[in-house]
């Protein structure tokens, strides 16, 4: 077939085959000849007066392509020579995509099977509707070139390609992927991927993200589209860091959803049917009294029963028993970094007069800040406002206005975000605090470069939007609060 739609693959060329080119062979008469007594197979008259005449065909494809992983590539999703069609996709959105039987043998061993097993494919179209078209172009065009292009709309269907298949290097590249663009956004519906897939690291660090950042998580609209089985092991979890009544909520809508999905209306009923036994894993005694009477008390999801029992165990001197777990969960212990090995105060530092404190970090794995200590007062008990910031590259990522109180000692005073934040590895980030109160303070004093803090290593270097002084070596922000 390649012969005849390129007829210069017929000829035998002898000027190629013993290194000449083309350009050679027209320079002198001479050079053909004695190419052509020594070729086993005579060049056509034809053939001889073309290039003669400079009158040769255009280079063939697999000329102008001299590698092998460049003429593969040129096959991939081409009718040339094509001994396979697969039909892609559901019925009524699916698409007709040309391959060739060796080349996907060679790269997966379903493939191998499917077309040269005992139990070989004897059809030319092979149908395989459980597989999104654009998810098997980028597992077909991997095999054909090792190129890999993901896209965030399409790489959980490739990893689903690219595991039916049995191509484990384009599954670990999705999984990559995955874990690159994890947030707490995505997180819970990657949770819920992760596990149908079987992979254990991306699960763990979609806990990761969960834990640190459940409110943000629970709270997404990725929530409301997990399974059933998953939800129920995001409601056993110990350590989300969240309030119980952000879990209440959540659960009421992802059931909302779930009705949605199921074509039900999102009536009482309905609502406790598609939970089930989840219902009963929300934490509700865990709740103050005001979150419960304002909240899950008024939503109709409980019956009347639980509603008063639970009023009673907030209330009464003997308890009635519950069917909804007592305990509180138990959330994540912050951690700190502390920069400096020693604080001190003097008589004309550390002043506040609406400067910036500022320094820069970097770490070396994932983690998420909460929040920054702080110095206070180094002449009693005082009142600060203070303006917290976290940047990336200029761009504002947290911040927060608020107050805290110190209490004369050297001690550091923590001030929180509204959300923990999430810091990638190997990339630095600024923190920066305008206080505005008491005017002399604590400051740090021989400030480290580097600091190891459990798994992870934090560096430090002087920001430039640092107008009051603070640096590497001394000044504000002694510490970093964080989630790991």
């Amino acid at each position: 077939m390649a012969a005849e739609l390129y007829p210069a693959a017929n000829t035998n060329n002898t000027n190629l085959a013993n290194g000449t080119t083309v350009a050679d062979a027209e320079k002198t008469k001479e050079v053909q000849v004695s190419q052509a007594s020594s070729s086993s197979a005579a060049t056509t008259p034809t053939t001889q007066q073309n290039i003669n005449n400079n009158n040769v065909d255009p280079p063939s494809w697999q000329c102008s392509h001299p590698t092998l992983r460049e003429r593969n590539a040129l096959m991939f999703n081409n009718e040339l020579m094509a001994d396979v069609h697969f039909i892609v996709g559901p019925l009524g959105a699916s698409q007709k995509v040309p391959a060739h039987k060796y080349v996907l043998a060679v790269g997966s061993s379903v493939f191998c099977a499917m077309f040269y097993g005992d139990l070989a494919e004897e059809e030319s179209e092979i149908h395989i509707p459980d597989v999104e078209p654009a998810a098997f172009l980028i597992l077909l065009k991997y095999m054909y070139s090792d190129e890999i292009d993901l896209e965030a709309d399409t790489v959980l269907a490739t990893l689903y390609a690219a595991k039916k298949y049995i191509v484990p290097a384009l599954a670990k590249a999705c999984v990559t992927f995955l874990e690159t663009s994890l947030e707490a956004k995505n997180a819970c519906v990657l949770l819920s991927q992760s596990r149908l897939f079987e992979e254990p690291e991306l699960t763990q660090r979609c806990w990761e993200v969960i834990d640190a950042q459940a409110e943000l998580a629970l709270c997404s609209e990725g929530f409301c589209e997990i399974d059933l089985q998953t939800l129920e092991i995001i409601l056993r979890r110990e350590t989300l860091n969240t309030k119980e009544v952000v879990v209440f909520e959540a659960v009421m809508s992802w059931a909302t959803a779930e009705c949605k999905r199921q074509a039900l209306g999102p009536t009482t009923r309905n609502r406790r049917d598609v939970l089930g036994k989840a219902l009963f894993l929300v934490r509700i005694p865990t709740m103050s009294l005001e979150e419960f009477a304002n909240g899950a008390a008024q939503s109709d999801i409980l019956t009347l029963e639980e509603t008063h029992n639970v009023f009673l165990w907030y209330t009464a001197a003997k308890k009635p028993q519950l069917d909804f777990p007592l305990s509180a969960r138990k959330g994540l212990a912050p951690q700190r970094c502390h920069r400096f090995q020693s604080s001190a105060y003097r008589s004309n530092q550390w002043r506040y007069r609406g400067r910036c404190d500022s320094i820069q970090f970097a770490v070396d794995k994932r983690i998420f800040i909460a929040g920054l200590g702080l110095y206070g007062s180094s002449g009693g008990k005082a009142e600060y406002s203070v303006k917290i910031e976290l940047k990336r590259q200029g761009v504002i990522l947290a911040q927060n206005l608020t107050k805290f109180v110190s209490d004369g000692s050297s001690s550091t005073f923590p001030v929180w975000f509204e959300h923990p934040v999430q810091v990638e590895q190997d990339a630095f980030y600024t923190v920066s605090a305008v206080l505005d109160g008491n005017e002399l303070s604590y400051f740090g004093q021989e400030g480290m470069t580097e600091v190891q803090c459990g798994k992870v290593t934090f560096q430090f270097q002087c920001s430039s939007d640092s107008t009051n002084g603070t640096g590497v070596q001394g000044g504000q922000i002694p510490e970093l609060v964080f989630y790991a």
